[in-house]
């Protein structure tokens, strides 16, 4: 079986990073996606669906240095459910019930616009322009 979760958001708060006891670099991402949409009644609603997202080896190292909160990014991955496939729940401190979408990242592009060049972190070098018209492939 295979899925894959593709993700566009804003980061809520700048990447922490650490190492594992192996020396493994893992970064964790706080993404927030936003959606809005008018309902049949008129009322617009504004949803925002956040997701914890943990990058793994040099892909970490590249958002803990290049990500800051509210930067835009593209995420490929997969998720992390709980023991009985669905999202984690958790108590938050006012006592309230929460769910958590956890994501495990393959894949991370920073997003934005000409001073944030978009950087591939599968390649681990910034994303290359065109060098004329020709070069496009659409």
């Amino acid at each position: 079986m295979f899925h894959k979760l593709i993700l566009v958001g804003n980061l809520g708060r700048d990447p922490e990073m650490r190492y594992t006891p192996s020396g493994q670099a893992v970064t964790n991402l706080s993404v927030a996606s936003n959606r809005q949409y008018t309902r049949s009644d008129g009322e617009t609603v504004k949803e925002t669906i956040w997701f914890r997202v943990s990058v793994w080896g040099k892909s970490a190292e590249a958002c803990n240095e290049y990500l800051r909160k509210g930067r835009p990014v593209l995420v490929e991955g997969r998720l992390n459910p709980d023991e009985s496939g669905n999202p984690r729940m958790w108590t938050g401190n006012d006592g309230q019930s929460r769910a958590s979408f956890e994501v495990t990242a393959e894949t991370v592009k920073f997003l934005g616009g000409r001073d944030d060049a978009p950087f591939d972190t599968d390649e681990g070098q910034p994303a290359a322009a065109p060098e004329s018209e020709d070069d496009i492939p659409f």
